[in-house]
């Protein structure tokens, strides 16, 4: 097999049979012939490989698939219109009326919301089990086990391979939300996770243009998920933001190593100033779950969340002081990106559950860019010393 950053450029990528276009085109059609009833018939029964209608399939989405497919180590991928797209379609197909849903969080806001608020209408339990035991993960009904690792926007570390391990034994479905780390950092189906998914409008894309999801796992699930969670549900994605995504994914491994420096020497600052109560970064030492991060990940990401002694007015003096880092939610462009999740991201989320999470007034999650280091590193020196003078402080 070839080496990632090959795998990255070439899976999927092939000249085009009609012109000889060296780069995919965008297929924008809507529908696709299909010749003769008899070769309808048995495309539309499954029987036939080919392109129908593009909620199902389309040319320039499936090369995206392949390359998100062959980066993870899976034998097969299929993508949505949204991160949380992906989400629904996936739990919806395999879930049903009596199952429960087991998650270990925190969790990002909208999929904690789609869990607790939307899947129980549908007589699906939901239950966490960030702090339990790995003995009390399981439950009679439970039915799938759903990680994030390093968690949104904390960054925890959960272990993987015991998230694999335990749902295997008891035989429930894991799920691991990939998109703080990408595959080119961790690849979850090595540690035995069933499926991966991402935000592909994060990391994968990687430049803000663009929005979708993907799931990557074995072929049979992908089929099954294809043909319940993104046929009957609808949210597929558009054949111009796929190829937005096959040109994110060339550079990914690039882009990955210039985050993390960035990151690495921005939490390295952090973690000696003053008026930064916490700093979250898995590639510190004194982070608790930096020896596992160590175990399951190449490197330790771009996302750096940290925790201001003055709370809330501290946060919204720092975030008003940046001049590199744009306030915006969403992560992983290439430019850096800054925003207080109580008030964003986990605003509709109950003050309980964002204590429990460990989301405080004071919290600032951090996107790196690719910027320079030693710019980032500027920028946020002027801006925490913005906070030290706010009387606030």
């Amino acid at each position: 097999m070839k080496r990632f950053r090959t795998r990255a450029v070439h899976v999927g990528s092939r000249p085009d049979p009609t012109t000889g276009a060296h780069v995919t085109p965008v297929y924008r059609t809507s529908t696709f012939a299909y010749g003769s009833f008899d070769r309808g018939a048995r495309m539309f029964a499954g029987e036939e490989p080919g392109y129908v209608y593009t909620r199902i399939g389309n040319p320039t989405v499936r090369v995206f698939e392949e390359k998100v497919a062959s980066l993870e180590g899976a034998e097969d991928a299929v993508a949505f219109a949204s991160g949380m797209a992906a989400i629904a379609g996936l739990a919806f197909t395999f879930l049903k009326p009596g199952d429960e849903l087991v998650f270990l969080g925190p969790l990002y806001g909208g999929t904690e919301g789609l869990f607790l608020e939307t899947l129980i209408r549908f007589g699906i339990s939901v239950r966490d089990a960030s702090n339990a035991p790995s003995s009390e993960w399981i439950g009679p009904e439970t039915r799938m086990l759903y990680v994030e690792t390093p968690t949104n926007p904390t960054l925890r570390i959960h272990d993987l391979a015991a998230v694999g391990r335990v749902a295997r034994e008891r035989g429930v479905l894991s799920v691991a939300d990939n998109t703080f780390a990408t595959p080119y950092l961790t690849r979850p189906l090595e540690f035995g996770i069933d499926m991966v998914l991402h935000s592909a409008t994060k990391y994968l894309g990687g430049h803000g243009d663009a929005i979708g999801g993907v799931v990557a796992g074995s072929a049979e699930m992908m089929e099954e998920l294809r043909m319940h969670g993104l046929r009957h549900v609808g949210g597929a994605m558009s054949p111009e933001d796929a190829f937005l995504f096959m040109r994110g994914v060339k550079t990914l491994p690039l882009r990955m190593e210039a985050h993390c420096d960035g990151a690495e020497a921005v939490a390295e600052l952090l973690s000696r100033h003053p008026a930064v109560e916490r700093v979250h970064y898995p590639g510190l030492a004194q982070h608790p779950g930096h020896e596992l991060a160590a175990r399951q990940m190449d490197r330790f990401g771009g996302m750096v969340a940290l925790e201001l002694r003055g709370g809330f007015e501290a946060a919204r003096v720092f975030l008003d002081g940046l001049e590199l880092f744009t306030q915006a939610v969403s992560l992983g462009d290439v430019e850096s990106l800054a925003t207080h999740p109580a008030s964003t991201t986990h605003e509709l989320l109950p003050p309980e559950v964002l204590e429990h999470q460990g989301v405080t007034p004071g919290l600032v999650r951090l996107s790196v860019g690719i910027e320079d280091p030693r710019d980032l590193a500027q920028d946020i020196e002027q801006a925490l010393a913005r906070t030290e003078r706010s009387p606030v402080s």
